[in-house]
């Protein structure tokens, strides 16, 4: 999928504005609504990996099974100039490699729902990325919706203090993985526009494997088989690495980063309904009322890029 336009920035920008800056189209929501929605249940599917594998086995098998998915389609293997792999390689790291790592091994010391939960705040990372990046001052609604979003997440986090360390650890695992998710989807937009999302995703998820397969091989030892686990495992490869990916990046090349963000408030809430529904995760009320914060932080966010 390329997106072309006469303003496409060069692909060595560090963020760009969308092709279409107007009311989002129903192509638009349709990008969104089924990325949010299989990234919802990829909190779930992590936790049922985690039932049998190590956080490092399951990070290497999901991008394993998400590349073979990529490697499938030809145009996948479009050239790329030699001056972009770097940057090619920074998504690589930024999102997928690292935070991919950090989200399972916070999900052995906090719920699914609460890591759905806590992912909600990408929007406000994305926009203080984009706003640094696009050296663009950030309006009214931007502001408000950075504020909101913090609030948000201190109210998802506060539980986590009268508990063990454990669990404070896991949500500021889950943050750290959503900052880097921040820097991500902002290097993505300019690489997307000049080369379509497959082929950026497809070199990056290689460098991802070859970063991520030192944990694999660690984790090995202290894994178990069991059938279930890795079903979920390449359900969460195939549909959460390779096309929920594909379709967010051509969404953000479509609207800009911060609104394409905005996919989290579909995935938080399925996190949420999916993590009570089948784990019979408990979740505090401050906790939702954090989620609530932090997605009408995120909605004023995304307003400021209209």
């Amino acid at each position: 999928m390329t997106i072309s336009s006469p303003a496409t920035p060069r692909a060595s920008s560090i963020s760009a504005e969308g092709t279409h800056r107007g009311p989002l189209r129903p192509i638009d929501w349709a990008l969104l609504l089924c990325s949010g929605l299989i990234w919802g249940a990829s909190f779930l599917l992590i936790a049922e990996g985690l039932e049998s594998f190590e956080p490092g086995v399951v990070t290497f098998t999901r991008i394993a099974f998400g590349y073979l998915a990529l490697s499938l389609v030809r145009s996948s293997r479009v050239t790329v100039d030699r001056a972009d792999w770097p940057r090619i390689a920074a998504v690589g790291v930024t999102w997928l490699a690292f935070p991919m790592t950090l989200f399972p091994l916070a999900q052995q010391h906090i719920s699914s729902s609460l890591a759905g939960m806590l992912n909600g705040a990408i929007p406000v990372f994305v926009a203080l990325v984009a706003t640094i990046a696009l050296r663009r001052a950030p309006g009214r609604w931007q502001l408000i919706g950075i504020a909101v979003g913090v609030i948000g997440l201190v109210l998802i986090g506060v539980p986590s203090l009268t508990e063990d360390s454990s669990t404070a650890l896991g949500v500021v695992l889950i943050v750290t993985a959503v900052v880097s998710y921040g820097i991500a989807i902002n290097l993505c937009v300019p690489l997307t526009q000049r080369y379509g999302s497959l082929p950026v995703l497809w070199r990056s998820q290689a460098v991802a494997l070859v970063l991520t397969a030192p944990f694999a091989l660690t984790g090995l030892g202290d894994s178990s088989w069991q059938t279930s686990s890795f079903v979920a495992c390449v359900v969460l490869g195939v549909f959460g690495t390779a096309i929920a990916f594909v379709l967010m990046t051509t969404l953000a090349a479509r609207v800009g980063p911060t609104r394409a963000s905005a996919l989290t408030y579909v995935e938080a809430a399925a996190a949420l309904g999916l993590g009570i529904a089948v784990r019979g995760d408990s979740v505090a009320t401050i906790e939702v009322v954090g989620c609530a914060t932090v997605l009408a932080g995120a909605w004023f966010t995304g307003r400021a890029e209209h």
